[in-house]
């Protein structure tokens, strides 16, 4: 079995990730609900540090990172500021999965798909 690489981060991001998983949006915990318990063949965790970001779910295994995505995320400053923080995750060997919070409630079912497609 592969020891799980962590990927170190600022400390101060761990209370901010233990507030931001006891207020998850709707969106995060019907994605939770169906990704949690290894459901997907392997394990994430919600709202992880890395760095100087938290990423909604991870996986140390894969280096797999999910991000929901909601409205917030359409203007461009957040766009912008979404791509340099992708980038810099990206320079650590993370890969990012991005997913509309429309998407999960709308169609779950073509969500789990997708991820399931991604993580092959």
């Amino acid at each position: 079995m592969r020891r799980n690489k962590i990927i170190p981060y600022n400390s101060y991001l761990k209370e901010k990730a233990r507030i931001l998983r006891t207020n998850s949006t709707l969106s995060e915990i019907l994605l939770w609900n169906e990704i949690k318990k290894r459901k997907l063949g392997v394990q994430f965790h919600r709202q992880v540090p890395i760095d100087r970001y938290i990423v909604d779910f991870y996986c140390h295994e894969l280096k797999i990172a999910i991000e929901v995505n909601g409205s917030t995320h359409d203007n461009p400053i957040s766009y912008q500021k979404d791509k340099k923080r992708e980038n810099i995750l990206n320079n650590l060997g993370v890969t990012i999965i991005h997913i509309d919070d429309v998407d999960i409630k709308s169609d779950l079912e073509s969500v789990l798909n997708y991820l399931n497609q991604m993580l092959k």
